[in-house]
């Protein structure tokens, strides 16, 4: 998958019987996991629905950090579909949060 490809897929850290938390793998190529952070921290302003992802896994207790891994990752998983199925972006309206209570 082209998210483990960029280092961007969550790992598990395991040793024997150990098994800890996920992380961020360190591997990966680093071009593209660069690019596709960046990218990430530009949609922000850009698009409003990677705003609303953003700030959704902030309110679940996220760091900023962590939040934007997780938006890289999900670019990344829109990027791959779309080359997979050739098509084109096509932006969805956001989700509000406050409408889903």
């Amino acid at each position: 998958h082209l998210a483990s490809y960029a280092g961007l897929a969550p790992t598990t850290k395991s040793s024997g019987t150990s098994i800890h938390g996920e992380h961020a793998p360190r591997g990966g190529n680093r071009q593209l996991k660069r690019a596709m952070f960046l990218s990430a921290f530009a949609s922000m302003s850009a698009d409003p629905a990677s705003r609303t992802y953003y700030d959704k896994q902030r309110a679940r207790g996220k760091t900023h950090t962590q939040a934007l891994l997780r938006l890289a990752r999900q670019r990344i998983s829109v990027l791959f579909a779309m080359l997979r199925d050739g098509t084109f972006y096509e932006p969805r309206e956001p989700k509000d949060i406050e409408l889903a209570a």
